[in-house]
């Protein structure tokens, strides 16, 4: 029978995981992380796979019936998934009526899904209908975008245009820019429903004075993603209150975008 732990997917979970834990974007267990598996992932692993307990999702999705998914478990900390993984993530599928799901591996101490797997399941939903390979949705709460918050006015076309002004490659890492949600009270359908909303236009959305979540074709561009747009944050944070003496014009900007060949929004840019 074949190790589910060694699982390639499982490795890259852990290891995205830890990395976003050790950048300090997910203290204590503060960020959630959701993979959609397939069943050809999964077919090595079958023996391991075991219908345990079966839970109401809280909503309707009936576009993600029979899917499978690697998910945080609610009050987990991200330090202790490489450590104990069978206890601190689980392998979900949702049901064919669309509203439950049963878990097959894991939460070994008896735990759940993150409180906030109706978010990711909507914006899976979401994505699959702009991207159909969309596999990813993780939420964390980077240092600098948070902070960020607080000093800049919370419109995505601003809070968009300023990150790719930090980095030569923003614009072309995430041209779509970067969606905005005022605050609001996490763990409840109607974050899900704005966030899922926001990214059927956006791979990333800002959740206002909380964190961020961002979706993508794999874990590694999920996490470059997140990544990218923390660092041109923090280089705002680190320049915000000097004189600003240089910058990428928008003419560059759009210059960069059309030479890598993204699609970007040109209505971002004051052309």
């Amino acid at each position: 029978m074949a190790d589910i732990l060694k699982a390639k997917f499982m490795e890259d979970m852990t290891e995205i995981i830890s990395n976003m834990y050790r950048l300090g974007w997910d203290e204590r267990n503060g960020g959630n992380v959701s993979y959609m598996l397939s069943e050809d992932m999964l077919a090595l692993y079958s023996d391991s796979l075991k219908a345990t307990r079966t839970f109401q999702t809280g909503f309707y999705t009936p576009s993600l019936s029979g899917k499978y998914f690697l998910v945080t478990g609610s009050g987990k900390y991200f330090r202790n998934v490489r450590r104990e993984p069978e206890d601190c993530l689980g392998i979900i599928k949702i049901e064919e009526d669309g509203k439950r799901a049963s878990l097959l591996w894991g939460y070994s101490g008896g735990g759940r899904c993150t409180s906030e797997l109706p978010a990711h399941l909507m914006s899976h939903a979401a994505r699959l209908e702009v991207d159909p390979e969309n596999r990813v949705v993780m939420h964390c709460h980077p240092t600098n975008t948070l902070a960020m918050n607080y000093v800049h006015p919370l419109d995505e076309r601003e809070v968009t245009r300023t990150l790719w002004q930090m980095c030569t490659e923003c614009i072309v890492v995430f041209p779509d820019g970067v969606g905005v949600l005022p605050w609001m009270l996490c763990g409840t359908n109607s974050i899900g429903e704005a966030t899922a909303l926001k990214m059927k236009e956006f791979r990333a959305v800002i959740w206002g004075m909380h964190g961020i979540y961002c979706s993508g074709k794999t874990l590694d561009e999920t996490f470059g993603l997140v990544e990218t747009i923390e660092k041109a944050a923090q280089i705002y944070m680190l320049t915000a209150h000097l004189p600003r003496i240089n910058t990428i014009k928008d003419e560059e900007m759009k210059s960069l975008a059309e030479f890598f060949g993204v699609e970007y929004r040109l209505d971002f840019l004051n052309l």
